[in-house]
């Protein structure tokens, strides 16, 4: 979901002469919802930043592990996954509703790619209720109303942010977003957070001549925080043990490598 997307609120148009994060991100993690176009761009950041497969991995595993916790041990029955990507194996309602047939999540993209997946998105349980909205991340109003169709807002919800705000290029417009989302879900709800940075601590550097390659020949444009960017995500809420860290060790194996992508979760006091 970039800022030159889809400024109207709908589905950017399908262009397959140009990569694109979603399908880019699909080859990286294996899967084959791609063209050759985002194949080759693909390896072209892979050749100048070695680990952006393992970040693509690791950033897949931290979405497991967090609602795999925010429903078996904190409860969760409602999810809002917001810049969704192309299904691939065990997602957010997937995942979810194993542990809890009644949940309800749903699914926030604009990406015409993914669209045309959607379906497999919406293969919920007979307990529970999926849902994919066609909607930009810059419209939080948009986003809400629809979302009210399938979750209950007066209830905690889960909101999923993963890879989403690196594309809103704007850190004050980027912070907005996030204020307008958790200011319209109650006490008890989540942010869950994915973010590249270029933070040295991270093994970050990379990620400066990858992105000025990507932004030269892909879309949608991309931008990397500092720990301080990111942490101001998160202002007003109370972040979940082990706070902001590389994504790979968010409550993993402590042999997990370190990589430049921060995660972390949050509850809404």
């Amino acid at each position: 979901m970039s800022e030159q997307d889809s400024p109207s609120g709908g589905s950017a148009v399908l262009n397959t002469g140009v990569a694109h994060n979603a399908r880019v991100w699909n080859y990286w993690i294996g899967g084959k919802d791609n063209y050759q176009v985002d194949q080759e761009v693909g390896e072209q950041v892979a050749a100048m930043f070695p680990v952006i497969r393992d970040v693509a991995r690791a950033d897949r595993a931290f979405l497991g592990r967090a609602v795999r916790h925010l429903t078996a041990e904190c409860g969760m029955r409602q999810f809002m996954d917001i810049g969704t990507g192309l299904p691939t194996l065990d997602n957010t309602h997937e995942i979810a509703q194993r542990i809890a047939p009644d949940a309800r999540i749903v699914y926030v993209d604009n990406d015409p790619t993914v669209l045309v997946h959607a379906r497999a998105l919406l293969r919920s349980t007979p307990e529970g209720a999926t849902d994919y909205i066609d909607a930009d991340a810059h419209d939080p109003e948009t986003i809400i109303r629809e979302a009210a169709a399938t979750l209950d807002f007066g209830r905690p919800v889960a909101v999923m942010m993963l890879g989403i705000l690196n594309f809103v290029l704007d850190t004050a417009r980027a912070q907005d977003i996030v204020r307008r989302i958790m200011a319209a879900v109650p006490s008890g709800s989540h942010l869950v957070l994915t973010h590249p940075t270029t933070d040295a601590g991270l093994g970050g550097e990379g990620n400066v001549a990858a992105m000025k390659f990507w932004n030269d020949n892909a879309t949608p444009p991309i931008t990397a925080r500092s720990r301080e960017e990111v942490t101001a995500f998160f202002d007003g809420l109370d972040l979940i043990t082990p706070g902001i860290v590389s994504c790979s060790q968010w409550r993993s194996d402590s042999t997990a490598e370190v990589l430049p992508q921060f995660g972390a979760v949050a509850v809404k006091p």
